[in-house]
Formats: structure tokens, C-alpha cells, sequence
């Protein structure tokens, strides 16, 4: 008898264990239009997803899944694609999730898990602003069509802009409030809209040194502290090219020619290109923010190259190999050029760039009628001058 005893303490006791190593999570769909579908978890990162496991949801709306893990992960439940929630899940931990319709991510409960808590508050309040910006980009867009537009322009520009720096605030102040918590990194990482990070000023890295430092302690075997600390790393490097880049603030503004090599060798000035209107821009390949500035211009490219628009565009990347590659794989369509020597960047400090991407438009007669115009400031003032 004692020993059949021992057995079932033991077998309790191993049981116990094999449980802390696994996430259970357990939910309820309301409606009945997800019945019989397949709801999937995948395993996040910061930049990719992973298939781990599905289960078909039952007529009454529950599902459950079992995922065997050994350290804090994130997890995205999902009905498709575009259809999903995220959570931080430790393991052992037990989560109980109610959704009021099929679309996961409007409104949902979550249980069992702190994590999974912090990131539904990071999502919802992002959820809330996106809508906000939304509504104002669709009254903006109407109003740009409509006679008055100047006066209303400057309000619904500030409108969103306080939007922004609302949004980002809240996250300064969530990531200092959970510094010890995985959810900070995805804190660090949301984004208004693809190529748009909520924490967007280069001040902002001071706060993923901080989530950096304290993740380090407190989970340094974790893929996403390893993640953090390289992508730290590399802002790090951008940013000093930056800071290196601002120094020529404190020089006088002269305007001069440029006549640079393009990505063939062959000579192009400036000044040639008289006759059109011309944007002069600089770039780095290494700079998310210039990357995505090139994508827009490919599109006003296309729109108004006929019509009389040409790019001139100075790289200000060290390695030569580096811009020729991106200039091919992006399949950038106007003039590229960069200086002979790196070192120097000449057109640059002759042209006072104080930060990437920058640029200036010029009229057909060679004179400056714009500065730093980017996104919808450049697509507006380009369909002015083309009334298109």
C-alpha cells in the first residue's frame, strides 16, 4: 500500500513538472461564423512568425491549444492573417481568452496571464489612435480637394501630429512603468502604419538602452533580449552617422553646383538639369527612414517624370558596394550619385543637411522653392505644380 502510494506522489510530482513547461490557453468565440474554422498560433518575433500548432474551433465556440515551452514567448492567435491577437506567455501558465465576435482583435478578455494583459493594453490604445489618424487622413484627404484647403491644412496637420506624439508618449511611459517585462520590447517596436515606428525620434533609443539593460538580468537567454541587443547595436551605428552628419549645422549655408559620378561612372552636374524641376535629395542605405522615403518617390517618379520631374539624388554611405546594391535591388529609376572621396562629404556640408533623408526642390530656373518636403507635403506641392 505504501508503496502504491509513493508511486501516485511520484507520478503527481512528475506531472506538476511536465506542466510548467507547457502554455495552455483556452477560449470561446462568440457568434457562429467561425465555426468549423481553424484558429492557429504562431510563435513571434520581432520581425517573423512561426507555425506551431492549430485546432478546429467547436460549434460553441471554444478552441484549446497546448504549446510546449520552457521561457517567456510571444504568441500570435490568429484566424487568418490579418485577423490575430498577440500574447506573452510564461510558461505554465494557464490562459483563458473570450472574444465577443470572430474578429479577434476589436474586443476580447484575457485571463491567466500578465503579459498577455500588458500587450492587449499596448494593442488596444494603438488600435484606438490608428482609427483616430484614419478618420483625420480621410477628412484631410477631402479637404485637400475642396476650395479653402489652406486654412483648414495647418489644424488637421497639427490634430494628427498631436495624435503621434500622444501615442508615443504612452509608450515612453508604459516601457519606464515595465521595464522588466517582455511586453516593453514590443513596446519599443509598434508601428502606426508600416513604415512608421511609434517611437520615432533618435532620442527614443535611450529607452531601448534601458529595456536592453534590464532584459540582459532578467532573461539573457531570451531570443528577443539577444534581438534587442543587436538591433541596438546597429541604431547605435546610425545614429553616431547621423550625429556626425549634424555637426555641419554650425557651418554657413553656401549653394553650389554638384557634379558627382553616378552608379555608372559617368559625370552628371547638377545644374544640368535646368529646365525641370529638380529634387535634390540625400540619402544612406542603412537608414529605415530613407528606404522608405525612396518608395514614395518611385511612385511621384513615375507620376511626374514625363511631365518635366527628375530626382538628383547624393548618397552619403561610406562603402561604395553598398549603395550600388541598394540603388539595384530597390530599382531606384533616377539620377544616383555619390562623392569620390567618403570622407568628405562635401555636397552635403555645402548644402547644410542636418538630417537624413533631406532634400531640396528646385524650379526649372535653378532656384530653391522647397526644402525637406516629405510624403503627403511632397505630393501636394508636386501636384500643384503639375495641377494634377
Amino acid at each position: 500500500m505504501k508503496k502504491i502510494l509513493f508511486l501516485l506522489i511520484l507520478l503527481s510530482v512528475l506531472s506538476g513538472c511536465k506542466n510548467e513547461d507547457l502554455v495552455t490557453i483556452r477560449g470561446k468565440l462568440g457568434g457562429t461564423e467561425a465555426t468549423g474554422q481553424y484558429i492557429k498560433v504562431n510563435r513571434a518575433d520581432i520581425n517573423s512568425i512561426k507555425f506551431l500548432d492549430s485546432t478546429k474551433i467547436k460549434r460553441n465556440g471554444d478552441f484549446s491549444l497546448r504549446l510546449k515551452s520552457s521561457v517567456p514567448d510571444f504568441y500570435q492567435l490568429a484566424l487568418s492573417n490579418d485577423n490575430f491577437i498577440t500574447l506573452l506567455a510564461e510558461p505554465g501558465e494557464k490562459i483563458k481568452l473570450h472574444f465577443e465576435s470572430e474578429r479577434l482583435y476589436e474586443n476580447y478578455r484575457v485571463e491567466g496571464s500578465e503579459g498577455s494583459v500588458l500587450v492587449k493594453t499596448l494593442d488596444d490604445r494603438l488600435m484606438t489612435t490608428k482609427r483616430k489618424l484614419d478618420s483625420l487622413n480621410a477628412v484631410y484627404q477631402k479637404a485637400s480637394k475642396e476650395p479653402g484647403f489652406e486654412a483648414v491644412q495647418p489644424q488637421l496637420e497639427q490634430q494628427m501630429s498631436d495624435l503621434v506624439r500622444a501615442q508615443r508618449k504612452f509608450n515612453i511611459e508604459f516601457v519606464i512603468n515595465n521595464i522588466n517585462s517582455l511586453a516593453s520590447v514590443k513596446a519599443l517596436f509598434q508601428k502606426l502604419h508600416e513604415e512608421a515606428y511609434v517611437l520615432y525620434d533618435p532620442r527614443d533609443l535611450q529607452y531601448m538602452k534601458i529595456v536592453s539593460d534590464s532584459l540582459r538580468k532578467n532573461y539573457p537567454d531570451s531570443r528577443h533580449t539577444k534581438a534587442l541587443l543587436t538591433t541596438f547595436e546597429k541604431e547605435m551605428a546610425q545614429f553616431n552617422a547621423r550625429k556626425y552628419i549634424a555637426m555641419i549645422d554650425t557651418l554657413p549655408e553656401v549653394k553650389l553646383d554638384a557634379v558627382l559620378k553616378d552608379i555608372n561612372g559617368r559625370q552628371v552636374a547638377l545644374s544640368s538639369l535646368r529646365g525641370k524641376y529638380v529634387l535634390l535629395t540625400f540619402w544612406s542605405a542603412d537608414s529605415r527612414e530613407c528606404v522608405a522615403d525612396n518608395m514614395q518617390l518611385k511612385e511621384f517618379y513615375r507620376l511626374y517624370n514625363r511631365k518635366g520631374f527628375e530626382i538628383y539624388q547624393i548618397n552619403l554611405d561610406k562603402d561604395e558596394e553598398t549603395w550600388k546594391a541598394a540603388v539595384k535591388f530597390d530599382e531606384l529609376p533616377w539620377i544616383s550619385v555619390r562623392e569620390e572621396d567618403p570622407s568628405y562629404q562635401k555636397s552635403a556640408v555645402i548644402f547644410n543637411v542636418r538630417s537624413l533623408p533631406a532634400n531640396y526642390l528646385f524650379d526649372p530656373a535653378g532656384n530653391i522653392i522647397g526644402s525637406n518636403l516629405h510624403g503627403r507635403a511632397l505630393q501636394l506641392k508636386l501636384a500643384q505644380l503639375f495641377k494634377n
